[in-house]
């Protein structure tokens, strides 16, 4: 089994990288769709009581708001995976500034996000970290972690 955790700020292509390689295998949790932690953690429990893979679509963008799913996951003995977004600014805004409705994020938030990120490291307890960018052709491009 394996929990899969995302970071980055808004607008760097996580829903979509989810959609295009994990819909089919692993249930998203994600505080867009759910509205509240209390959701999450039922759905998160779910995942982890029936051995379900998961992949948790959130900015995560501190190593504090990784930790609680990580220690879950690693106490039910799935592997840790985490993919980190490229989290250009400049580009991040440019790609929101297309979105739609509920889907566009106000400029403050990305802003904020952007400010308290921290990259993951495999000392938060990753078995595995990747690097995720879109490249000039829109598609994504995934390297190994290397820090």
């Amino acid at each position: 089994m394996q929990a899969i955790i995302f970071t980055g700020i808004q607008a760097t292509g996580k829903s979509t990288f989810y959609k295009e390689n994990f819909i089919n295998t692993h249930i998203r949790i994600n505080l867009d769709m759910l509205k509240t932690r209390t959701r999450e953690s039922i759905i998160l429990e779910a995942c982890i009581k029936a051995r379900q893979s998961f992949v948790v679509d959130n900015t995560n963008s501190t190593a504090a708001d990784r930790k609680r799913y990580i220690d879950m996951a690693h106490s039910a003995r799935f592997k840790v995976i985490g993919y980190y977004f490229n989290s250009d600014i400049k580009e991040a805004i440019y790609r929101n500034s297309k979105r739609k409705g509920k889907e566009n994020v106000p400029l403050p938030g990305i802003r904020n996000t952007h400010a308290k990120l921290e990259p993951p490291t495999l000392g938060e307890g990753f078995n595995e970290l990747f690097y995720v960018r879109i490249g000039q052709d829109g598609n994504f491009i995934i390297d190994s972690f290397s820090l």
